[in-house]
């Protein structure tokens, strides 16, 4: 385990130094990496993994501990940050950093070097059948309760033509219909599909960023930590043993639920005029505890 992240560690550091020696404007590079991967290399592995993964009952399972974890520490979050009266741009960027894990970006790389295909799998639907679905209402929901800017029906409509979750889709319907495509297709799918881990781990590298944090948001900084890194995969687990998750599968998942925040949340809180100073700057503490948390579960779990 420990190997493994300081490798995937090792690619994300080449993409933060990026930011100082890049002849170009990094966010601009950062922006067409992350395009090429969202719109082509993502759908493409997606595609290739779920058809090579049975999709019933443990997908069910799957998605019902990421929904508890993102609901239950979501719950937390609100509540918390009620009692400690933090502003309304400061609490939504709080929401959203403590309440949705790194699941594809980190997670989809870290399982399918630990567990391989199945792994991978397991990443995916984790994300794609419960995280992303609740990003789309329920994170939407909570950055314009607490922010402004953009009208709620359009950011669904952007963030809805999720190129990722259309693969998924497909590749459940094709399941459930017993189709197989042809293998021209799936072979140029897993072509694709071999750019994306190095190319999200110099994405996530090239994201991170360190700036000065006020006093006043370092007790938000704090709870982020807590919540995303222990609270979270605390829920997940006691959810995937409740629903009977099988023994291969639980480890996984639990380790997808220690993920630290993800980074899409930036683009709501630019849009929502959240505190995205502050979601920076839980992404980049929470990337470099998990560091130390991730070890830390794989061992109490597995």
């Amino acid at each position: 385990m420990t190997e493994s992240l300081l490798q995937m560690f090792l690619i994300m550091g080449l993409g933060f130094a990026w930011r100082y020696v890049s002849p170009v404007e990094v966010e601009q590079a950062r922006s067409v990496i992350t395009t090429v991967v969202f719109y082509f290399l993502l759908p493409a592995l997606i595609l290739d993994v779920l058809m090579a993964n049975v999709l019933g009952l443990e997908s069910v399972k799957i998605s019902a501990s990421a929904a508890a974890g993102v609901l239950g520490t979501l719950a937390v979050a609100v509540w918390l940050g009620w009692r400690l009266g933090f502003p309304g741009p400061t609490l939504g960027a709080m929401l959203l950093a403590a309440s949705f894990p790194n699941a594809t970006y980190l997670g989809l790389p870290l399982l399918e070097k630990l567990f391989g295909e199945r792994g991978g799998g397991i990443a995916i639907q984790y994300d794609l059948f419960a995280c992303t679905p609740l990003l789309l209402t329920v994170g939407i929901l909570m950055a314009s309760r607490y922010g402004s800017g953009a009208s709620t029906q359009e950011v669904v409509r952007g963030l809805a033509k999720v190129p990722p979750l259309w693969a998924a889709l497909a590749a459940v319907l094709f399941q459930a219909a017993g189709m197989e495509l042809p293998a021209l297709v799936l072979d140029t799918a897993h072509t694709l599909g071999q750019g994306v881990v190095p190319l999200m781990l110099l994405a996530l590298g090239m994201s991170l960023r360190f700036e000065a944090i006020p006093r006043r948001n370092l007790a938000a900084l704090g709870l982020i930590a807590v919540l995303q890194l222990g609270l979270m995969p605390m829920l997940v687990w006691a959810t995937a043993r409740l629903v009977g998750m099988p023994a291969d599968a639980l480890l996984p998942v639990v380790l997808e639920g220690a993920m630290p925040s993800m980074v899409l949340g930036v683009v709501l809180c630019d849009r929502y005029r959240l505190d995205t100073h502050l979601y920076a700057a839980a992404v980049t503490l929470t990337t470099g505890l998990a560091l130390l948390t991730l070890p830390a579960w794989s061992a109490l779990v597995g």
